[in-house]
């Protein structure tokens, strides 16, 4: 049976960062390999941390506390904890589990390989089809920022979605770069624009993501 893709991901990711050590730098700013991974081992296992993670605000001293507090048990332990992956609960239920891990892996592999002088990976055609299904459904809220213009994102083989209402704007790239942009990556993205330039103007200045 092949391996999940988000376990794929997970993997290669932990991988990455047993190769680099603690102190290497990722797209996350500020955030060097330790920290990325702390943010994965509370994402997953401390329920305190959610409010941090979908709000931010006056919750992030809590998140910054908890992330702290883990990055006390070492870089080894971290790793392996990522390595062995979410503690029964939904984040544990296969299907559910890919619905809330997949993009989020592949952001981050794609944050230490690109602050790394890593390359956009070309073979990976599963994971860009697997990327887009969960895109092409989540495009609308990533960006629910965008104010006066409508936003097409597509394939290169032309499969789109959009959201939002006004000018248009096409952004154009594989769904793992198109992944990138939405999630605020818009420097390391290889993507395009096209389009109104009133609108292209609106979606560079506007907040991405979830």
């Amino acid at each position: 049976m092949p391996e999940p893709l988000d376990a794929r991901e997970r993997r290669e990711l932990c991988d990455l960062f047993e190769e680099l050590g603690p102190d290497a730098p990722t797209l996350c700013e500020g955030w060097a390999t330790i920290d990325l991974a702390a943010h994965l081992v509370v994402r997953e296992r401390d329920l305190r941390a959610a409010p941090g993670l979908l709000f931010g605000g006056r919750f992030e001293a809590t998140l910054d506390r908890l992330m702290d507090r883990a990055k006390a048990t070492g870089y080894r332990t971290l790793v392996d904890r990522v390595r062995n992956g979410p503690p029964i609960g939904l984040m544990a239920i296969p299907g559910l589990r890919t619905v809330l891990n997949l993009n989020e892996y592949v952001v981050h592999h794609e944050d230490v390989r690109r602050a790394n002088g890593l390359a956009p990976r070309a073979d990976r055609d599963d994971l860009q089809d697997a990327v887009w299904g969960l895109l092409r459904h989540q495009a609308r809220l990533m960006l629910r920022k965008v104010d006066g213009a409508t936003v097409r994102v597509q394939r290169p083989d032309g499969a789109s979605a959009h959201a939002g209402r006004g000018p248009e704007v096409e952004l154009v790239g594989e769904p793992v770069e198109l992944l990138l942009y939405l999630f605020g990556r818009r420097g390391p993205a290889v993507v395009t624009l096209a389009g109104d330039s009133g609108a292209q103007a609106a979606l560079e200045r506007a907040s991405l993501g979830i």
